[in-house]
């Protein structure tokens, strides 16, 4: 037998997608599945960018530009000038395959083996695969459910810096807790990141989606970070377009973009089709992200206030994205949500979450909690919260035979 490398051994699974192989054997034995587990969107893509796909006229589907299309880079400058960030050129921009291979990008200009990116946690899982694949080492920053994961003084950030660190990486606002940075947090990271010389990759892919009266402050906002900041960015959830896989990494400063640009050349280019697709949803696009956003806040109020009524339960309000977490009244969510799929079902129907133990540098932190994406429709959500509720009083009684 092939040896497997250790870089292969040591690669977390998708805390989303691990439990995929049960699910299909459920649907398999007629079992129908709501998917809460991922941020899918049963929201319909724009037309715009449907009609794009249907009706192109290319006689070959050749190769994209490796910093992407001139057209689809021109709508991303426009999208960017709308929010007020004028300054920036289509050379700013790399298009990337979503906006994980933008994450991979950053990482592998930034970085090499052993050094350290500070991320508060919980965090969007899929950092730890890309820090592991690299062999970067993760600084986590906690936060707790019981302060509905409002972060600590940014004066932490600070204390875990090292000769190793090399970035600061958030999600803003941020999956899976739908926290949402205020300025004056952002403005002491710039700080932090100029006193130190270091990096701030802020993840701003789910930015339209926020839902009191406070707004989304990109760290685009800070000209003084310019050498010190880069922009992950993705049209996935913005425009329910994740098969489209495109993204794009954005930075004002030319050395970073250009390293950046090596890796870009390396993977030779990003989808063409992707990019047709969308350069179209950005056209009048601001109706479409208006009803979606409208959308999104009555499934995270509909959603939130069932979850609280089921007894034991956790669950904080989130200021965006389209996530929640949610503690449970059981001792491991993973063997509860492997449970769910396995050997529960009520009417031929069961529910399918995300144990939070993979959005943790440390899994047992997330033992009892759960990330809910609130992607589906609304009695889609309520019949979900119903089953869950009742499997919950279920396991509760085989956990205590």
């Amino acid at each position: 037998m092939p040896k497997i490398s250790n870089r292969a051994l040591h690669m977390p699974a998708s805390p989303m997608r691990k439990l995929i192989p049960y699910a299909l054997k459920a649907k398999k034995n007629g079992t129908k599945v709501y998917h809460l587990n991922i941020g899918q969107p049963d929201i319909e893509t724009p037309e715009t960018a449907l009609n794009a796909i249907k009706n192109n006229s290319l006689k070959i589907y050749e190769y994209a530009l490796s910093e992407g299309n001139l057209d689809y880079r021109t709508a991303l400058k426009n999208y960017y000038h709308g929010l007020g960030f004028t300054d920036l050129l289509t050379d700013n921009f790399i298009v990337t395959n979503g906006g994980s291979e933008a994450l991979s990008f950053a990482l592998s200009t930034l970085c090499d083996d052993g050094d350290e990116v500070i991320i508060p946690e919980p965090y969007y899982a899929n950092y730890n695969g890309f820090t592991s694949n690299f062999n970067i080492n993760v600084v986590a920053i906690p936060s707790t459910i019981n302060e509905g994961f409002a972060l600590p003084p940014m004066e932490e950030f600070e204390k875990k810096i090292t000769d190793k660190t090399r970035a600061i990486i958030i999600c803003n606002p941020g999956n899976p807790t739908g926290y949402l940075y205020t300025k004056e947090e952002l403005q002491k990271l710039a700080d932090i990141a100029l006193k130190y010389d270091i990096v701030v990759i802020s993840d701003e892919v789910y930015r339209e989606y926020v839902y009191g009266e406070e707004k989304q402050v990109s760290m685009l906002a800070f000209p003084e970070l310019a050498e010190n900041c880069i922009i992950i960015d993705s049209e996935s959830k913005r425009y329910s377009m994740c098969g489209a896989r495109i993204g794009c990494m954005i930075t004002r400063s030319k050395k970073i973009h250009d390293t950046a640009m090596l890796f870009a050349q390396a993977r030779l280019s990003p989808v063409l089709l992707g990019q047709i697709a969308a350069a179209a949803a950005h056209e009048n696009d601001a109706e479409y992200i208006a009803k979606v956003r409208a959308e999104y806040k009555h499934r995270r109020d509909t959603l939130v206030e069932l979850m609280n009524q089921i007894p034991g339960v956790i669950c904080p309000k989130p200021k965006g994205a389209f996530y929640c977490v949610a503690e449970l009244p059981v001792d491991d969510t993973d063997k509860f949500a492997k449970w769910l799929l396995e050997s529960y079902s009520k009417d031929n129907e069961t529910v399918m979450v995300a144990p939070m133990s993979g959005f943790y540098s440390n899994p047992k932190l997330g033992k009892k909690q759960i990330r809910v994406a609130y992607v589906l429709k609304e009695e889609d959500l309520v019949r979900s919260v119903e089953l869950l509720s009742d499997a919950l009083i279920q396991y509760k009684e085989i956990e205590h035979k």
